[in-house]
């Protein structure tokens, strides 16, 4: 047995393999919290091609839930894959019939691996991207995906309109369609719209880790189905909001404050939704996921009959139907007399597949929430989308654009365990962040949570310090209270951080870049290109974006057609007008900008810095 334990614990994964892992672990990880269900484990190794014996995997569930909480941790499903290999789990081949495996190498990554895909999925998007853009003229040529085909989804996304038209879908505006390139498609032009697809796709909260415009050029699956999905699920989980949805309000629970509830994730807030009509349907059904509680249909049959008006004639006759499949099936007969078959097949459900189910859950309630706004619901005031501000939300998919594990939906009460705040500050200074030794990594014992979630932000502000950030005034207990003032000059000063570090990085020097600096570096550029420059980044000057167009037309001349601009602007609209143009442009030639357009017209400092260190980051690569 001592042997047993060396030869496991020896076992080493290559880094591709180990992100591989961590992305699946993810996918089932639905809330974001750091662990999985033990129920969840046997698709889980399956799903990434381990076999592994149901007694084995029951006898290892057993060695490391030894508080028999019920769920498993990364690091414990890293030495279950370890204990599984020593034992043989691996090489029996055995994956699963629907995952596709392949050779492929990401562009953006430079490392070759094997990688799999989901025909589910494959059919799933390739569905969805019909039904959504179906009527787009400019995709008439590749659409509709053929359902006998859907592997040509791979083929459609080439040059790069579909994705854009879908990134469009999901958040209306963040691509300036003047800025794609539409007709006389080169492999140069290509090259711009899937560029234009990538730096949009951060811009609106896409972990963009490790993709690459040649990755969907090449219509790499695994990357492009990664991808789809996450702009998928983006546009369906955006109008979970009680802006769009007054009605939300009814979900409250009794004694709990607004804000607690717009906290919550998105996926969170449709459990409750579908828990609430399965309440008023008068069912003792609930559920908590939607993996393994929908699995019957039981759920999926009530919920239909409690949302659905009257004349569509959905019952729950389905629940008379003892074969699981037929009675999902039947679930899905019921959901196609609303136009919301969508995501799912009668197997999906059978098997519980959680991503589907979310998405198909999800366009449920974008169809028929079937919630009232009653007393003063209608009365709350919200800046935005429940709340969030412009600079809330740029921060936030700034954040989630690099990666950062578990997803973050508030920018206030998402940040109070202190990881995220760690992991911004491990990717400004790669290696500062001891995460053995000083580290509480969650799930914590209800007891533990304050404790060692303020300890992790007492870290996150003494690591900040040493990085010359001025957090004069700032605890550890600030950011746990949700402090929002000290919680945003925090995460600016560490956008920032990132910002400059790019340009130190391609510069060759540590030193630290000041904001005249920038300014001067663009100053030169503008000079030397016989334009007008700027005074600093409050200049009134800039809300035109004619001297952002002035930089861009330096980087790659033609890219500023000057029958798209409007020079000078004569009214608010038309500097809008500008402003989008500047942003999908910057984007266009390779320039990761996050700030929108409107931070441009007002000539707010923070984003017009970020912009032009992006931009002065794009020239100091060359081409």
């Amino acid at each position: 047995m001592a042997s047993d334990n060396v030869e496991w614990q020896s076992i080493q994964f290559k880094e591709d393999e180990l992100k591989e892992i961590k992305e699946t672990f993810a996918n089932f990880d639905k809330d974001g919290n750091g662990h999985v269900t033990a129920d969840e484990l046997k698709e889980l190794f399956r799903e990434i091609g381990e076999a592994v014996p149901g007694y084995q995997l029951r006898q290892m569930i057993e060695e490391v839930d030894a508080d028999k909480s019920g769920t498993i941790e990364f690091d414990e499903f890293l030495n279950m894959i370890r204990k599984a290999r020593v034992s043989g789990g691996r090489g029996t081949g055995k994956v699963r019939a629907n995952i596709k495996k392949m050779g492929g190498t990401s562009a953006a990554s430079a490392a070759a691996t094997t990688h799999s895909y989901s025909d589910e999925e494959t059919v799933a998007f390739a569905d969805w991207i019909n039904y959504t853009l179906a009527e787009d003229p400019d995709l008439s040529s590749v659409l509709p995906i053929p359902n006998d085909h859907p592997d040509k989804l791979f083929k459609a996304v080439h040059n790069g309109l579909v994705v854009a038209k879908l990134i469009n879908s999901a958040v209306s505006d963040t691509i300036d369609e003047r800025a794609l390139n539409k007709s006389n498609l080169n492999t140069f032009n290509i090259g711009e719209n899937q560029t234009l697809n990538v730096n949009s796709a951060a811009a609106i909260g896409v972990n963009i880790t490790n993709i690459g415009a040649q990755d969907l050029i090449d219509g790499t699956p695994h990357i492009v189905l990664g991808l789809l999905w996450q702009i998928i699920r983006i546009g369906l989980l955006s109008k979970i909001n009680v802006r769009d949805v007054p009605g939300l309000t009814a979900l409250l629970l009794d004694g709990e404050e607004l804000s607690d509830f717009l906290a919550l994730s998105p996926e969170e807030k449709l459990l409750r939704w579908v828990n609430y009509h399965l309440e008023r349907a008068g069912t003792a059904k609930r559920i908590s996921n939607f993996g393994g509680d929908i699995k019957d249909s039981e759920a999926y049959t009530f919920l239909l009959a409690q949302i659905a008006p009257a004349e569509y004639g959905v019952d729950t006759s389905a629940l008379d139907i003892l074969d699981d499949t037929q009675r999902a099936e039947a679930v899905l007969n019921n959901a196609d007399k609303l136009g919301c078959r969508k995501f799912v097949t009668a197997r999906d459900i059978v098997k519980g597949n959680p991503k589907l189910n979310l998405a198909f859950v999800a366009n449920l309630f974008n169809n028929f929430p079937a919630l009232h706004v009653e007393g003063n619901a209608g009365e709350y005031e919200l800046n935005d989308v429940d709340g969030e501000t412009r600079e809330e939300r740029t921060f936030r998919n700034w954040m989630n654009s690099l990666g950062v594990n578990p997803f973050v939906y508030s920018l206030y009460s998402d940040l109070n365990h202190g990881i995220i705040l760690l992991q911004l500050i491990d990717k400004v200074k790669p290696g500062s962040v001891d995460w053995e030794k000083r580290v509480n990594k969650p799930p914590f014992k209800k007891f533990q949570a304050h404790m060692k979630s303020i300890e992790n932000c007492n870290y996150a502000v003494e690591l900040g310090k040493q990085l010359g950030l001025s957090l004069v005034g700032i605890g550890g207990s600030d950011i746990y209270a949700g402090n929002k003032l000290l919680i945003l000059g925090f995460v600016w000063q560490l956008m920032r951080g990132y910002t400059i570090k790019i340009l130190q990085t391609l510069s060759g020097s540590d030193a630290l870049i000041s904001d005249a600096e920038i300014v001067a570096f663009i100053n030169e550029r503008l000079t030397g290109a016989g334009k007008p420059t700027i005074s600093s980044f409050k200049d009134d000057y800039i809300s035109t974006s004619l001297p952002i167009f002035h930089i861009l037309e330096t980087i790659r001349p033609g890219v500023v057609r000057a029958d798209m601009v409007h020079d000078p602007p004569s009214s608010e609209e038309e500097k809008i007008a500008n402003a989008k143009l500047a942003v999908s442009l910057a984007r266009k030639v390779g320039a990761g900008v996050y700030a929108l357009p409107e931070d441009i017209v007002e000539v707010k400092p923070k984003m017009i810095l970020t912009i032009f260190a992006c931009l002065q980051a794009r020239i100091m690569r060359g081409k």
